[in-house]
Order: structure tokens, then C-alpha cells, then sequence
């Protein structure tokens, strides 16, 4: 039975109780089917990495789990999406507090332009409605910060624009946004794909930092960073129709070293790709 469950592409061998699943996910663009029959579980306070080739899906499912994806027109998602066992696609769930439990950092850094870096750290939980706990915007700002590895950076700057600061900064400054609202999960879209070297080496620190507090899911081209940085790995493909399916999902260690399909072998050796 275990041989048959390590098998199982979406299913980690050493996968325990999990807070975000996805069952027999479908995501459309109108009429076009884009990604196919996905289940996958992502661990608690671990970073799983989602890897494969421009095309295949992965920034598209990576927004199916906050609910962003239906944003595009005429885009819609079929299937289960679940946080805690709660399908967040089931009628009465609201997509705002979806994706405040769920947050996300795009690939570039998009801080608001006309706000200072404290009110850039502080929009989603002005935008909530009131702090989370008993804690002040200026103690939400700084804990954000700290967490983000920002505060030593800005501290005496707060009043400044955003983007005043470098993009990696930037960056950084983005993410403390979304750890501002309290999250549970914190999705990473190609995070440093925009950045230089230094700045990409700030980011993944802060990724490992963050791991154990946060449930993280990353989108990656680097194979070098998945490796480095996740715990558990998905590779995903399309096939003719453009359609992504997830081909394989592993621990990380697992996936790198001793991938069971050679379709994920060939990617991550660089055969194709």
C-alpha cells in the first residue's frame, strides 16, 4: 500500500495532516482548458516549489488557490480548493478573505506608487477594516518588516515612498504587505525572477526564515533555487493542447535525486525545456 501511495503524483510520501489540498482541480480561460485534473497536498510550514517549462500551468494554478485566478474575464475553476477542509470555491465564501488568509508576492515588485513604505506595509489591513489582535499599525508595520528582513533597512525611512527603494527591497517591502494581514499560506510567483543575484540571495534566505511560520508555495524557472529552497517539489507539463497536468510531486531531495518519471528527469537536467 505505501509503494502504491508514493507513487501517486500530488501525494509527498512522508505527507502528513494538511491545511491546503487540491482535489480534481480544472482551471479554464473561457472555453480553453489550462490546467487538468490536479490533487495535490502541501505540507504545514513547508515550502513546496512548483517547477516545468513556460506554459504549463503553474502560475495559473498557483492562483487558483487564493481565488485570483477568477479575476481574469471569462476565466473559471472547477473542482475543490481546500483550506482546513473548506472548499474556498463553495457558495458564501468570500474571495477577499480568501485571499487574506492566502497571500501573494507577483513576480515583479508592484508597491503602490503613490503611498509611503509604512502605508504600502499597512494597505490589506487598512483595506480589512482593523488590525488583527490588540496590536497598533505602527507595531503591525514593524513585526511585518522584521519578518520581511526590511525593518533594519527602512526603520528611519518609514515616510518615504516605496518606491524610493531598490527592487529587491521592493520586493521584500511586498511581502511584508502580505504578511501584514496574518496569513496562513503565502504564495511566491517567480519572486526573484526580476531581481539581481544579491537581492535573489535575500529573497530565498527570507523564504527559509519564514519557513515553519508559514505554509509557502513557489513558482520557479531556477532549478538551482527549488533545490535549495523547498521541501516538497511539483513538476508540471502541457501536452499539445496547452493543457498543464502535474506529472510528478516528491519531497524535493526525492525529486532531484530520484525522480520516477524521465519526463522530470529530462527537465531538470536540462534535456528539455
Amino acid at each position: 500500500m505505501q509503494a502504491i501511495q508514493e507513487t501517486q503524483p500530488g501525494r509527498p510520501a512522508d505527507a502528513s495532516a494538511t491545511r491546503l489540498e487540491v482535489k480534481d482541480l480544472n482551471a479554464y480561460y473561457g472555453k480553453h482548458l489550462a490546467v487538468k485534473g490536479v490533487n495535490m497536498q502541501f505540507e504545514p510550514g513547508a515550502i513546496t516549489a512548483l517547477i516545468g517549462p513556460s506554459g504549463c500551468g503553474k502560475s495559473t494554478l498557483l492562483r487558483c488557490l487564493n481565488r485570483m485566478h477568477e479575476v481574469i474575464p471569462h476565466a473559471h475553476v472547477e473542482g475543490e480548493v481546500l483550506l482546513d477542509g473548506q472548499n474556498l470555491y463553495e457558495p458564501g465564501v468570500d474571495p477577499t478573505d480568501t485571499r487574506r488568509r492566502i497571500g501573494m508576492v507577483f513576480q515583479r515588485p508592484n508597491p503602490f506608487p503613490t503611498m509611503t513604505i509604512m502605508d504600502n506595509v499597512l494597505a490589506g489591513v487598512r483595506l480589512a477594516g482593523k488590525p488583527p489582535g490588540d496590536a497598533t499599525l505602527e507595531e503591525i508595520s514593524e513585526k511585518s518588516l522584521r519578518r520581511a528582513a526590511l525593518w533594519d533597512e527602512v526603520k528611519d525611512k518609514l515616510h518615504k515612498a516605496g518606491t524610493s527603494l531598490s527592487g529587491g527591497q521592493q520586493q521584500r517591502l511586498c511581502i511584508a504587505r502580505a504578511l501584514a494581514v496574518d496569513p496562513e499560506v503565502l504564495l511566491m510567483d517567480e519572486p526573484a525572477s526580476a531581481l539581481d543575484p544579491i537581492s535573489t540571495v535575500k529573497i530565498e534566505e527570507l523564504m527559509r526564515e519564514l519557513r515553519g511560520a508559514y505554509t509557502i508555495i513557489i513558482v520557479t524557472h531556477n532549478m538551482q533555487q527549488a533545490a535549495r529552497c523547498s521541501d516538497y517539489t511539483g513538476f508540471m507539463l502541457a501536452g499539445e493542447a496547452a493543457t498543464g497536468e502535474l506529472v510528478e510531486f516528491d519531497t524535493t531531495s526525492k525529486m532531484f535525486t530520484t525522480p520516477k518519471e524521465k519526463r522530470t528527469e529530462d527537465y531538470i537536467t536540462g534535456r528539455f525545456g
